[in-house]
């Protein structure tokens, strides 16, 4: 495939780079990553979850894995923010009597204190004394995030510059001691960095369009070098790879 044809391959992809949701199916096959990782994060709320739980799923995207849990509905709440997914949201849960809300994760929650035996974060924002109010006594939290360090290697080959961490707070144990001077004692707590490959230079298209935090200013046209950079390394290597930051971290509110 001459630069031509890469160029408006990867000119469609940046296209149709849109999501709703947490919807990755678009790039499935192309690309892999959180296979390896050494906690299993449905099992881990399992694990602490009972049917009479009243849970709370904080920047719940499209309620997917929330409702992957099977717990029963009217024990359940949800708040997003990102206004696609708000509309998703109300849609999907409302009609199964699920308490949806609107709300930022990293702001005033709009429920009652001490209102959940459990609240959940997956990739979300979060404020942990605003938790610790919803939550009754004895009440867990239970997150997996993302890492400040996260996609790095993959920044700078597009980017083609070394930029500032977005997130630079978002470390374990900067976290975990968030939470612990909030209240709360550490049932659980591991972060690892893991593989993150791509066997098509326009699945990486799609992907940095997509989290345009990690990926300040990234377009085609004005990247083309570190695309042109990351297709040599593909040719050469047959995979393009980097490392994602991940951590879970489980407390109980004392």
């Amino acid at each position: 495939m001459n630069r031509d044809e890469l160029l408006n391959k990867w000119l469609e992809e940046e296209k149709a780079a849109h999501i709703y949701g947490w919807d990755f199916s678009h790039i499935r096959g192309r690309y892999e990553e959180e296979n390896d990782l050494p906690w299993d994060y449905g099992q881990v709320v399992k694990e602490f979850l009972t049917p009479d739980m009243k849970l709370l799923d904080i920047d719940t995207g499209g309620a997917e894995f929330l409702l992957s849990l099977g717990h029963p509905h009217q024990n359940l709440s949800a708040t997003e923010a990102y206004p696609p997914n708000v509309e998703l949201c109300g849609n999907k849960l409302i009609p199964l009597g699920v308490d949806f809300r609107q709300a930022d994760g990293g702001g005033l929650l709009p429920f009652r204190s001490q209102s959940f035996n459990m609240v959940i974060n997956r990739h979300g924002d979060f404020n942990a004394n605003e938790i610790r109010r919803v939550l009754k006594p004895g009440g867990f939290f239970i997150t997996e995030q993302v890492g400040a360090e996260n996609d790095r290697e993959l920044v700078e080959l597009l980017l083609q510059e070394t930029l500032p961490l977005p997130f630079p707070e978002q470390f374990l144990k900067i976290v975990q001691e968030k939470f612990e001077s909030a209240g709360f004692v550490t049932l659980r707590a591991e972060e690892v960095y893991r593989p993150i490959k791509f066997w098509d230079v326009g699945a990486l298209v799609w992907f940095a369009r997509i989290i345009q935090w990690e990926f300040p200013g990234f377009s085609v046209i004005d990247c083309l070098p570190g695309l042109y950079r990351a297709q040599e390394v593909l040719e050469r290597r047959g995979v393009i790879d980097g490392r994602i930051h991940r951590f879970l971290l489980v407390v109980r509110k004392v």
